[in-house]
């Protein structure tokens, strides 16, 4: 059962979902707010957020309903919401490997996934945090909003509501692995154009080529094609 919750203030919608998961059968439930305090981003990461002009958002997915493996969601999760946005701004929009949505070379939403267990069901905790109308962000920040990057103003409740029913319907029918793995690449941020990435502290020139189903970037550097997990490689743009 798909349902919709509100929070006026949250530190974490991924952490407080587990308060609006009453029943052990629940399925597609989502919880926003428009004020997180504490958000968390991949890997340790946070994601800071100002008041009443972005949105926070999570909803539970049961996994047993999902086929696809973990990497492979991630990809799905990452190229449904891409569409969603390029829907919303009508502009391109990529992703930065793993799952950040780039909007005009800007992050414009960030994407957290983890599996927890409640009232005995296994689920995809799939937080979303989408920069709406934002205006300022540090200097060197690669950060922007919908706002700063189209010149649009959207309404947050809409742009919630919508968001919802676009991933709840998504996620209930889910594509096959390898359209997910040709969607991804077909949208890869900086595919196949020469671009700066930090390895180990150092600074090189490289070609994304392809994001492969174990969750892996494949870049071509002078001396042939090597891969990397997230954390191992940084693309500078």
């Amino acid at each position: 059962m798909s349902q919709l919750f509100y929070q006026k203030e949250s530190s974490s919608t991924n952490d407080e979902i587990s308060q609006v998961l009453l029943y052990p059968h629940s399925n597609f439930v989502g919880l926003y707010t428009f004020n997180q305090t504490k958000g968390r981003g991949q890997y340790g990461n946070t994601w800071a957020s100002q008041p009443e002009q972005n949105l926070a958002y999570t909803i539970a997915i049961k996994t047993d309903d999902i086929k696809l493996d973990n990497f492979l969601f991630n990809y799905y999760t990452a190229t449904t919401i891409r569409e969603f946005i390029a829907k919303l701004t009508e502009k391109t929009v990529k992703i930065k490997w793993p799952n950040d949505i780039i909007l005009n070379n800007k992050k414009v939403v960030g994407i957290l996934i983890e599996k927890k267990k409640f009232n005995g069901e296994r689920y995809y905790i799939v937080g979303v945090g989408i920069n709406i109308l934002q205006e300022k962000f540090d200097e060197i920040s690669n950060a922007g909003s919908i706002y700063t990057q189209t010149g649009d103003k959207f309404d947050l409740k809409i742009v919630t509501d919508n968001l919802h029913g676009f991933l709840t319907e998504k996620f209930k029918n889910t594509a096959s692995e390898d359209d997910v793995l040709e969607s991804f690449n077909l949208n890869l941020f900086r595919k196949d154009q020469i671009s700066v990435f930090e390895i180990d502290g150092k600074r090189q020139n490289g070609i994304i080529r392809k994001a492969d189903k174990k969750g892996e970037i494949w870049i071509e550097f002078e001396d042939g094609l090597h891969s990397f997990y997230h954390k191992e490689i940084k693309l500078l743009y």
